[in-house]
């Protein structure tokens, strides 16, 4: 006898349906699995052998053939074996056939029945939510990811008796939904700015660089605080609308990483990822992809700290996502995107001793040593970055302060006063911040007069700036007069702009 289940399968952020057909004849017994599966699938027969014994139903002494369509598709995972199991007990008569035809089920089976939580839940219900099928039996622990999404009827379960008994009478409960209340839960930082004591310049830097969704990289000896001023910057970034929070939190489930259990991802990530890490890992990839720390951090802060230690062969592949924010990973039969919109931060000592700006110590290295260790990243990647600043070490007397300092909710708010220009200026434009200017859209939105002509000309002319660097000056000017509530850019707004380009300088950095 044959029976029919129905489930999703992942394919990079997108599900995709899954027919499992069971047959169930005379012969040996056996269990086949067909449709390009992997090794979790092809072990879940013995987890569902065990299953359903310990469950209280018969395991058939039958030859038993489960095939997953569609078949040119590559599977993993073990969420598949709730289904499979419903499949056989229903192509052996132990449960009703007809109660399966309006369920998908999701669920990897513990060998005592229970059902284990698996990833990629959130990205299977927005699938199923588009579709005729509306009706979605999951692990009990993974309740929260579907039941944010409207238009669909999740049952949440615990084992695979319970599912069976919820078959046999579905009325006994109702589908599980968060309340509107529960979608969007904002968790408070930890972090505040109000914590780091002196460094003003680079905090304005910092403002300036969110406000205008502004890559920077972070130059100073070691211990001046580069890290602990990266790590605050997400407590500065405009609020997550829901959108964004959904597709934060698609990703993160689909990754197996959602640890918010409350709801969306309300916060906006921030990703440090170590120097070791190699190209696959931070862009993605695989032979069934996944995302990569770049789309990790998507709508958040990428940080890459001691910059220059990185492989050469990784950070070149951050052009194309910092310049299109997303990722195209192309495989033999087909090609998958992953969003990769994000503020790279970076940090990096100004050689390798790490004291060349340094007053209070002595810098040994030589000067081709200094040149190669920043030599390491390469034109085109500082091409894509902003801003460039130094942050020198702190002073004793700004560490033994106890005078208040500003706040991440006052930086905020100037903030998101800028993003709110911003948005309006570029609402026809297809982008929301400056840092999304094409050139055409700089020769639009950044005219300067007389004065602020002669600065910028002088300061190309005296500072030996390259020619990429005149965009990003005028990009950086615009968002400095944003913050400044300027219509126009002025002379102060060209003048705080070019103390951003320490790296295009005619200095050893």
């Amino acid at each position: 006898m044959i029976s029919k289940t129905n489930s999703f399968g992942l394919l990079g952020l997108d599900a995709y349906h899954v027919e499992i057909e069971i047959d169930t004849a005379k012969g040996l017994p056996a269990v086949t699995l067909v449709g390009l599966t992997d090794t979790a699938i092809k072990e879940s027969k013995e987890r569902v052998r065990s299953a359903i014994k310990n469950s209280g139903f018969q395991w058939p002494a039958q030859r038993i053939t489960v095939n997953l369509a569609p078949s040119d598709i590559k599977k993993e995972g073990a969420c598949f074996d709730l289904a499979i199991a419903l499949g056989i007990l229903a192509s052996t008569g132990q449960i009703n056939a007809e109660t399966l035809k309006n369920y998908a089920f999701l669920g990897e089976l513990s060998l005592d029945g229970q059902i284990r939580p698996v990833r990629g839940v959130l990205a299977i219900s927005l699938a199923m939510a588009n579709s005729t099928m509306k009706n979605l039996v999951l692990p009990a622990e993974n309740a929260k990811e579907a039941g944010i999404v409207p238009n669909l009827s999740s049952w949440p379960q615990k084992s695979l008796k319970e599912t069976i008994q919820f078959l046999a009478d579905p009325a006994l409960k109702q589908p599980f939904k968060l309340t509107p209340e529960q979608i969007l839960s904002v968790n408070n930082y930890d972090l505040d700015f109000s914590e780091v004591k002196g460094q003003y310049f680079a905090k304005r830097a910092i403002e300036v660089a969110v406000s205008g969704g502004h890559n920077l990289v972070l130059i100073g000896p070691p211990g001046s605080g580069k890290t602990m001023l990266a790590k605050r910057i997400p407590t500065i970034m405009p609020g997550l609308t829901l959108d964004e929070a959904l597709e934060i939190t698609k990703i993160y489930s689909v990754a197996g990483m959602l640890l918010n259990k409350d709801g969306l991802i309300g916060n906006r990530p921030f990703r440090c990822p170590h120097h070791s890490i190699s190209d696959i890992a931070l862009i993605g990839g695989g032979g069934i992809p996944k995302p990569g720390e770049i789309s990790l951090a998507h709508y958040g802060v990428l940080f890459l700290d001691e910059l220059p230690e990185f492989n050469r062969k990784a950070l070149e592949t951050l052009r194309q996502p910092l310049e299109d924010n997303l990722i195209c990973i192309s495989r033999i039969k087909r090609s998958i995107t992953f969003p990769a919109s994000f503020i790279l931060a970076a940090a990096l000592n100004p050689c390798p001793c790490g004291n060349y700006f340094n007053p209070g110590k002595t810098c040994h290295c030589h000067p081709a040593k200094i040149k190669n260790y920043l030599g390491k990243i390469s034109g085109p990647l500082l091409d894509r970055i902003d801003i460039h600043i130094e942050v020198p070490a702190a002073k004793y007397h700004e560490l033994s302060s106890n005078l208040p300092t500003e706040g991440s909710a006052q930086i905020k708010e100037r903030v998101n006063r800028a993003r709110s220009i911003q948005i309006e200026r570029f609402k026809s434009e297809g982008i929301i911040c400056n840092a999304k200017m094409t050139h055409k859209q700089v020769l639009k939105y950044c005219l300067l007069g007389k004065e602020e002509n002669e600065l910028l000309k002088m300061a190309m002319s005296e500072l030996q700036f390259s020619a990429r660097a005149y965009d990003k000056i005028l990009k950086i000017a615009r968002t400095s007069a944003d913050l400044a509530g300027c219509q126009n850019i002025k002379t102060e707004h060209i003048s705080e702009a070019v103390q951003y380009r320490s790296l295009d300088r005619n200095s050893p950095i």
